[in-house]
């Protein structure tokens, strides 16, 4: 690995905190400890997050092993094991912690500029926390690895082989209509299999946040997801304004490109399976291979953008954190988690040999490139920022890796791939509106049952529609959104992603009239990780912190316009 050691100053070096009777003592330890002095509490903050990363990195082993072979019953034992067992007496423990910070009388001379930002989330940690809620969280997770079990056990066969789902997204892109259709359709009637079983499983996971959300004295919960995001600097209410925005600004775009999509392949309407297929009729592209290729590719890339940032990925490939490769029994989807005690990223996906894939690896580089640049803060709490900039992160490296995708693609291939990522940046706004206004209906009326949860789906998918015809697809299009890992595993986690696409969209406009000194200012801000307030975050990394109308339609005009520029 790139040479950097964090030694353990507090932890004993040759204990592994993967069981309750190891971990109690430190927190006895820190419970019992005088905090009288500014330099007292210091200390014990950095021994609180030498503790918090030694048991955190327990379990992000557990769950990157689990999502890796989610048919080894063994390691959904071992991951079930810490969620119950481990996890809910250490929340426990750390609320107390968190009391202790709070009621400390020399809080208030810790220096503001360092943490400001620390101090204003333990008090809303202090605030949310209940004891009752704790074993609903042991449930809520329990409920989540159910299905990553059912995902990943879904399965068809197809050209004379069985095959995941995220396998038959390549027939998304074959020139022959029949065979997309064929697999698009199969791979939807496999989903619809299991549609009553996720339905029951939502339905079980809502009930327990509803409960969460009481139990907290909130409303609903939304408002409890608000409070545990640490929401400090935009409202439920401008998020709704983000979707009208969305809904006046970028639908129009992608209606245009869906009509231009359905007259060059001269159709009568553009249905789902026609989405993925290039519009001149080419064979789809075929960017790698092999993952060794992906990986290849994907370093001069980075390399081209930064050897700063190509060191790092390299760093990742020739030390085992990379899982790229689709296969059966494997999580669906892609993420980046990362080792805390190790300061250490780790990247999953599922690559079949799609474009997407090299955008998806280009993305949770960016994630992983985050990790590193925030790795030496002592603070545990520092070393990630918030979701909204996080995501920042991944999406601006999208866009510069794809300004080198020559060394992917060559002339021809290029202008597809480019127009293919464009067009993706724009269709992503609409999708992230439904899937956020889903979430604000499902959790703000309460009571509903599985039916009219597919009718206020419909309807809101209705209302962002491009030009895809589902008809005769009905029960298709009702249950689309169990595809979406969110819903079930982080709810309310969705909106960041258009949120931070118009800061990354600023910075790549940045990097266009100015590479050098547009990377200086990410790479500083990723440097700051969590440390200073969300706004202060997209400043540095030289984007404004602001997604109204008035800042998202100039930069959709930008894109529609690059997007121009590819026809030549």
């Amino acid at each position: 690995m790139i040479e950097q050691s964090y030694p353990r100053k507090f932890v004993d070096r040759n204990e592994t905190l993967d069981a309750l009777h190891r971990i109690q003592p430190y927190f006895r330890i820190l419970r019992e400890r005088c905090l009288d002095s500014v330099q007292e509490l210091e200390q014990w903050l950095l021994d609180c997050s030498e503790l918090a990363a030694v048991i955190g990195e327990v379990r992000t082993d557990r769950y990157v092993q689990m999502t890796c072979h989610t048919d080894d019953e063994n390691l959904r034992l071992k991951y079930l094991d810490f969620v119950e067992n481990i996890d809910p007496e250490c929340r426990r423990q750390w609320h107390e912690l968190d009391i202790r910070f709070v009621d400390s009388p020399v809080r208030n001379e810790l220096s503001p500029q360092r943490y400001f930002v620390l101090d204003r989330n333990t008090r809303a940690a202090v605030e949310l926390f209940r004891e009752e809620n704790l074993p609903l969280i042991v449930e809520e997770t329990k409920l989540a690895q159910e299905y990553q079990s059912v995902c990943g056990a879904m399965t068809v066969e197809f050209d004379g082989k069985e095959q995941t789902l995220p396998q038959m997204a390549v027939y998304g892109e074959d020139t022959d209509r029949r065979v997309r259709e064929e697999a698009w359709c199969l791979a939807a009637r496999r989903r619809l299999q299991d549609r009553e079983k996720l339905d029951d499983l939502f339905d079980a996971m809502v009930s327990l946040r509803r409960s969460i959300a009481e139990n907290s004295g909130l409303p609903d919960y939304r408002a409890y997801a608000f409070c545990n995001y640490n929401r400090f600097d935009y409202t439920p209410q401008d998020c709704v304004a983000f979707h009208d925005a969305i809904e006046r600004a970028v639908v129009p775009a992608v209606k245009s490109i869906n009509d231009r999509r359905r007259a060059k392949l001269n159709l009568p309407t553009l249905r789902p399976w026609d989405l993925g297929v290039d519009e001149e009729g080419r064979e789809r592209l075929h960017p790698f291979e092999t993952v060794d290729e992906l990986c290849e590719k994907c370093g001069k890339v980075l390399l081209r953008v930064d050897a700063e940032f190509a060191e790092q990925f390299n760093d990742m490939r020739q030390n085992g954190f990379l899982d790229l490769e689709s296969r059966k029994g494997k999580a669906p989807g892609g993420y980046q988690s990362t080792f805390d005690e190790k300061r250490h990223p780790f990247i999953f996906m599922n690559a079949v040999g799609l474009h997407r894939d090299v955008i998806t690896l280009l993305h949770e580089c960016g994630h992983s490139f985050h990790t590193y640049a925030c790795r030496d803060d002592d603070l545990l709490a520092y070393r990630s920022a918030p979701i909204e900039f996080a995501e920042v992160a991944s999406m601006t490296m999208e866009l510069l890796g794809m300004d080198h995708g020559d060394l992917v693609y060559d002339e021809e291939e290029l202008v597809r791939a480019r127009r293919k990522h464009l067009e993706g940046i724009l269709r992503i706004f609409p999708w992230v509106a439904v899937i956020d206004e889903f979430q604000h209906w499902i959790y703000t009326n309460p009571g509903h049952n599985s039916e009219q949860r597919r009718k206020a789906w419909c309807d809101i998918h209705h209302r962002f529609d491009a030009g895809v015809d589902y008809s005769g697809l009905e029960d298709v299009e009702a249950s689309l959104w169990q595809r979406q890992l969110h819903l079930f595993e982080v709810p309310f986690y969705y909106v960041e992603y258009a949120i931070a696409q118009l800061g990354a969209l600023q910075i790549w406009m940045n990097w266009r009239a100015e590479p050098t000194g547009a990377v200086t200012k990410y790479r500083t801000a990723l440097a700051l990780g969590g440390s200073r307030p969300l706004g202060e975050l997209f400043e540095t990394a030289g984007a404004g912190f602001d997604f109204s109308y008035d800042t998202l339609a100039p930069l959709i005009e930008a894109v529609c316009r690059e997007l121009d520029s590819l026809d030549g």
